[in-house]
């Protein structure tokens, strides 16, 4: 198996030779970054299999660098958990709704950052049975993480495809937000609700002809279905 890499982008010394010796321990192979310029272009160059990112960062924020990631289809499906110091709500919903897989919140345990890289890792794997789902005229690969609406290729962040899946893995029924959150992001993030939203808004705004494709189900959630 081959071994799988990190992204550490975090400007505190000691905190980043904390989280790479840890990692390291573990099994993973680690890059480092001290700056959000420098992060987007070990992110470009190295395709790390998951990125930490500290929202606080000198120059170009962690925010800002999330952003510079999803512009760029060689790593807008790098999945990125943010690391914060700060405790207001309004900084993980705006980590969430940019596409950010999870987030954890300054002090931590380090042991608590290894499961949850463990934990996205083990969401974003293929599974072996693995087929193309279709609805009206979306098609969503997942052994090869595209996706095609009316055969011509769309770039979605990770958490948007993953948001698609699942909908369509259930097509026809209706997903309520809590499920959604709990199957797309691992968590149930109490009162989050809204993050879904966001992000049903602009998978829509993404998908074009396939935007009716997924349906508001009134006071539940949504719901993937063949257009009438």
């Amino acid at each position: 198996m081959a071994i799988q890499t990190v992204l550490i982008v975090e400007d505190e010394q000691d905190i980043r030779d904390l989280l790479a010796f840890n990692l390291k321990r573990e099994g993973f192979a680690v890059f480092e970054a001290g700056d959000g310029n420098l992060a987007v272009s070990l992110a470009s160059e190295k395709k790390p299999d998951i990125i930490l990112l500290d929202i606080m960062l000198p120059g170009m924020d962690g925010l800002s660098v999330s952003k510079a990631l999803q512009r760029d289809p060689g790593t807008a499906a790098i999945p990125v958990i943010m690391l914060t110091a700060k405790s207001e709500e309004v900084d993980r919903i705006v980590g969430l709704e940019l596409g950010a897989a999870d987030y954890v919140v300054k002090p931590f345990s380090v042991r608590e950052v290894v499961l949850r890289i463990r934990a996205v890792l083990r969401r974003n794997r293929i599974p072996a049975e693995a087929v193309a789902l279709r609805c009206g005229p979306v098609v969503l690969d997942a052994a090869v993480h595209e996706i095609r609406v009316n055969g011509a290729p769309v770039e979605l962040t990770i958490t948007e495809f993953r948001l698609l899946e699942d909908l369509l893995r259930h097509k026809g029924k209706a997903r309520s937000r809590e499920q959604l959150l709990d199957t797309v992001w691992g968590y149930s993030f109490e009162g989050y609700a809204r993050t879904v939203d966001t992000h049903v808004r602009r998978l829509r705004a993404k998908l074009g002809d396939g935007a009716e494709n997924v349906e508001t189900v009134r006071g539940i959630g949504y719901r993937a279905k063949d257009a009438v």
